[in-house]
């Protein structure tokens, strides 16, 4: 096994699968799993060839961390690891604040450490695909809807909206939208108080318009991306990973109808959709920011974006429900 030991820190749904990811990659290894539960981490890392540790004494030893616990949690360990020097991939959000993620951040480039955010749809093979594909974006829609997921106490912005506002912030060249609209909605008698269950919100940027909706009161699982140019339109559905792209090219008069009528042509090409599971993609990465050849100012600062707009879209929410309590 060669490349950097790596630890996790986190064994709930997310952290299994980042366990088996590492585990499997011949660039790293997996040597510890932190997680507070004995019952539930040890198990995982005895099937992996890990250790398990109750806290994160057992960062000793190791070259860099993968941090999945729950996003409460990620403030104090995400901070503990950039002071142990050590080289961090978060899981989304970085922080449930802006504030907290701009302070995590700012700890991060003082010290030297690199530090990654898991936005994983950026690693989605068909959006890798269609971003290729896409010039000069003008309009674009994104979709995030799932049924309802009682273990998830945060709302709907940090846990599901994030990863679209950064897909469209990309689009943009890494932009943050000149303004933003935002429409909010509390339904679910079992969330906690304040966490919106549904989010719509439309953003202006220089070149373009956008909008994202996140709901977690679906009755089945939308992720879908479409994007509008002037000369085509770009279908992504990101859960099956498929692109198609419409480019309407021809539009001629039909003589047969004496000039009265007319003939539109669109074409469609789907191109053929190979990759990794984005999560192994998402590793590499890190595992070329460990090494210095990704720029970990870079990605430093393309964390930032998605994280601003949601900041600004819950601060939107929050200035329309104090309005209405007047």
């Amino acid at each position: 096994m060669t490349g950097p030991r790596i630890a996790l820190v986190g064994a709930g749904s997310m952290g299994r699968n980042h366990a088996r990811v590492i585990a499997d990659s011949p660039n790293a290894e997996l040597v510890a799993i932190i997680d507070p539960s004995q019952a539930v981490a040890e198990p995982i890392a005895e099937r992996y060839g890990a250790t398990w540790h109750g806290d994160l004494a057992g960062l000793s030893g190791v070259d860099a961390v993968v941090v999945a616990a729950s996003t409460e949690h990620h403030y104090g360990i995400t901070a503990e690891v950039i002071r142990a020097g050590l080289p961090v991939l978060v899981e989304k959000p970085v922080c449930p604040s802006l504030s907290q993620t701009l302070e995590i951040l700012d700890a991060s480039a003082a010290a030297g450490v690199p530090i990654m955010c898991g936005l994983l749809e950026r690693y989605n093979p068909a959006v890798m695909v269609a971003m290729k594909m896409i010039e000069a974006p003008l309009y674009a829609r994104a979709e995030r809807h799932s049924p309802y997921a009682p273990r998830i106490k945060t709302g709907v912005a940090w846990d599901l909206l994030v990863h679209d506002v950064d897909l469209l912030s990309q689009l943009f060249g890494g932009e943050e939208p000149s303004s933003t609209n935002v429409e909010v909605g509390h339904f679910h008698p079992s969330s906690v108080p304040g966490a919106e269950d549904v989010v719509d919100v439309a953003m202006s940027f220089s070149t373009g318009v956008a909008s994202a909706s996140a709901s977690r009161i679906g009755q089945r699982k939308v992720r879908s991306l479409l994007v509008q140019t002037l000369t085509s339109m770009v279908e992504v559905d990101l859960l099956r990973r498929g692109v198609t792209l419409y480019r309407h090219t021809t539009i001629t008069e039909d003589d047969a109808l004496g000039g009265a009528g007319f003939r539109q042509v669109t074409e469609m090409e789907v191109p053929e959709i190979t990759g990794r599971e984005p999560l192994a993609t998402q590793l590499d990465r890190f595992l070329g920011l460990i090494a210095g050849t990704v720029d970990a100012d870079a990605e430093r600062a393309s964390i930032v974006p998605a994280h601003r707009i949601i900041d600004r879209a819950l601060a939107a929410r929050d200035a329309k429900l104090a309005e209405v309590a007047k």
